[in-house]
């Protein structure tokens, strides 16, 4: 089955790179990097920036960095360099031989401020955190100097040896860049290059007790490897002139190009929380399971949940990458997995609810074996088998017992087709004790297999299966993890208020078709009239957990 083309939305970030390949920029080369903090689990946003990286290396034949921006040992975790690790190659990506961490520059991003102090554009400041915020001043406001800001020169790299030797209490002093209090672009006013943080480092171990700040590190970083273009989100626009005060204040080692940044606007998605801060507290306070919950938009929740590397690529493809902000609808993500699973998804028939039905004219103890493709446009994917026999299950909403409009399911009197089988027609139904119905007898049409009946037209077709041969299963119904569509948009209202209390439904003992004996961790189906589903890495030998990846159609279309 021939894949659906995607169409490749507008991208500015590949204009500019095309052009300064055509005129011989950077000697030709292409050189991007994907820049994580290992503080948590990457997210949907987090796909479109690896998308917007790794593709354009690839497609400018250039390469890709890998780097973990690893300055903040209090947050970050092996757990989450393996997890952000798994999500990249998941993705269809490749970094290279190895991959690169902003710790591995500590020695010479050291060498960097010792070259700022010596040219005074460095000093060691004790200020406490709340004087340094009261002298920053604010958006209307200069800030003031620093008393400590005329320190000498020796002064300072005196105090910053005792800080590097571990002389000092966790926030006792800092480094800070000399550059502009009066500044209207706050993030000059005097930044931190250094802070003492006591405490054992993922990848350096107790080498260290002060850290680089980001702001400092990042474009530095990007210098050393040779980066071209550093593709950042739009929030950093503002800290692109200490970006390149850094770069054009210390002596680069010979040969080091200047790379220089380009920012996009970020992925914005509606019903969606992005921030890795709210998103470990979903973890924490159990509202889900784990990063991988399928109900997280974690790269690793998506990947649990049954979306596919492809649809995910897909989707960023087809998002524009532009400057200016915009809110992109859930339902395309949706769709793009959808169109994905279509064309990939082998089909099964689950009933969820099951309701007995006995076939009262077919022979007792018979059975039949029904051939059915895996795919009906797919003839590729082979085929399954289905077991007729004189008792099958259909959902319980396949049937009603006084049908309105245009019912187009079995009803008392009428007729439905078993899909891949024959036609049947409900003669009586029988209910319990409390009034409910619990099954219905039925006659089957012996003429009708692979064939339209004679004389009567069937009400529609019915998923099944047999009471003979059949799967227990348990399958989870996932819906949106929030019902508001911008549930972090109001800050004075707890985000956790608009979680969708329906977000999960649990069917245990759900039937499914033999066929589904087989099936493996991850293997996804298109459960027939029921949606897309996943096979869950918590299933068992003895049974098998499906995962609602989507539904059929865009449930939400109609909900306000």
């Amino acid at each position: 089955m021939a894949e659906k083309t995607v169409v490749q939305a507008s991208n500015f970030v590949r204009n500019i790179i095309a052009k300064d390949v055509r005129k011989g920029n950077n000697d030709g080369q292409v050189v991007t990097r994907f820049p994580p903090e290992p503080n948590g689990y990457l997210h949907v946003g987090h796909a479109t920036s690896i998308c917007l990286n790794f593709g354009m290396a690839q497609e400018f034949d250039g390469q890709c960095n890998l780097r973990f921006d690893d300055t903040n040992p209090e947050k970050e975790s092996d757990e989450y360099i393996q997890s952000i690790k798994r999500d990249i190659e998941w993705l269809g990506f490749e970094w290279g031989e190895q991959e690169c961490y902003a710790s591995n520059y500590f020695d010479q991003l050291h060498t960097f401020a010792l070259e700022l102090i010596n040219k005074g554009l460095a000093y060691v400041c004790d200020l406490s955190p709340d004087q340094a915020r009261e002298y920053r001043g604010n958006l209307t406001e200069p800030g003031k100097n620093s008393p400590f800001r005329e320190r000498t020169v020796a002064e300072s790299l005196d105090l910053f040896a005792r800080m590097r030797a571990g002389d000092f209490a966790d926030g006792e002093r800092v480094l800070r860049a000399k550059i502009d209090m009066t500044s209207p672009n706050m993030n000059l006013r005097d930044p931190i290059i250094y802070r003492i943080r006591h405490i054992e480092h993922h990848q350096t171990g107790n080498t260290w007790c002060i850290y680089p700040m980001y702001d400092f590190t990042h474009g530095l970083s990007d210098a050393l490897e040779q980066v071209t273009h550093s593709i950042c989100t739009l929030e950093f626009e503002d800290h692109r002139p200490l970006y390149d005060w850094f770069i054009d204040n210390v002596t680069l080692p010979s040969g080091k190009r200047r790379p220089r940044q380009y920012e996009f606007a970020r992925l914005e998605l509606n019903y969606t929380i992005t921030s890795k801060r709210k998103l470990k507290q979903l973890v924490d306070n159990n509202t889900v399971t784990a990063w991988d919950d399928p109900r997280m938009p974690t790269i690793s929740g998506m990947r649990r949940r049954g979306y596919t590397p492809a649809s995910l690529r897909n989707f960023c493809t087809a998002t524009p990458v532009a400057r200016s902000k915009g809110i992109t609808d859930f339902s395309r993500l949706e769709s793009s997995v959808r169109d994905d699973l279509d064309s990939s998804a082998s089909r099964a028939m689950c009933v969820l609810r099951p309701l007995k039905v006995t076939i009262a004219n077919w022979p007792a103890g018979h059975t039949e074996t029904l051939t059915v493709p895996k795919h009906p446009k797919d003839d590729t994917m082979g085929e399954r088998q289905l077991v007729m026999s004189k008792q099958v299950f259909i959902d319980q909403q396949d049937f009603a017992e006084q049908p309105e409009g245009k019912w187009k399911r079995l009803a008392p009197e009428q007729s439905v087709r078993l899909r891949g089988g024959y036609v049947i027609t409900c003669e009586q139904v029988v209910k319990d004790a409390a009034g409910e119905v619990v099954e219905l007898v039925c006659r089957y049409d012996e003429n009708t297999l692979g064939t339209k009946p004679d004389g009567y037209k069937p009400n529609g077709v019915v998923h099944w299966v047999s009471a003979e041969a059949h799967q227990v299963v348990n399958v989870r119904l996932y819906d949106r993890l929030f019902n508001h569509a911008n549930p972090d948009g109001d800050k004075d209202v707890d985000f956790m208020t608009h979680v969708n209390p329906d977000n999960l439904l649990l069917i245990e003992g759900a039937l499914a078709e033999p066929s589904l004996a087989a099936a493996q961790e991850g293997d996804r189906f298109q459960f027939e009239r029921e949606g897309y589903f996943c096979v869950d890495r918590e299933s068992t030998n003895q049974r098998l957990v499906f995962n609602r990846t989507v539904t059929l159609r865009d449930s939400w279309a109609n909900k306000g």
